[in-house]
């Protein structure tokens, strides 16, 4: 493996910067995480995820940043999302489905609102 050089970190701290910017005050304002276990596929991730790349379509944000993670160890309330709104704590919502992504999208990552009904922790 060949050795890093200077200009190897700096790339790679541009990266991990541009990666984290939900939390520094980058150009990212709003990270959504969908959960994607198995557990969260066979709870119904898929149709949360697909709801979420329409809304997204639809809103036409680019300061919002959608990832996948695998299981957050809470089968039991699949499907999972996180949002992380800038200067915020990040809420996990739980037993999402396809109308509850869009209303957590277009209240809470586009509004700031937290939805409550269905929030289940502060992280």
């Amino acid at each position: 493996m060949p050795k890093l050089t200077i200009d190897d970190l700096k790339r790679i701290k541009e990266e991990t910067t541009k990666a984290t910017a939900v939390r520094h005050g980058g150009e990212v304002r709003v990270k959504i995480t969908v959960h994607m276990g198995t557990c969260g596929i066979a709870a119904g991730a898929r149709d949360v995820m697909k709801s979420l790349m329409e809304e997204m379509a639809e809103a036409d944000r680019q300061d919002i940043r959608v990832v996948t993670s695998g299981c957050m160890g809470m089968c039991s309330s699949e499907p999972n999302i996180t949002v992380e709104v800038l200067d915020s704590e990040p809420i996990v919502y739980q037993h999402m489905d396809a109308n509850r992504m869009r209303q957590v999208f277009r209240r809470h990552a586009l509004q700031g609102e937290v939805q409550t009904d269905f929030a289940l922790a502060k992280l």
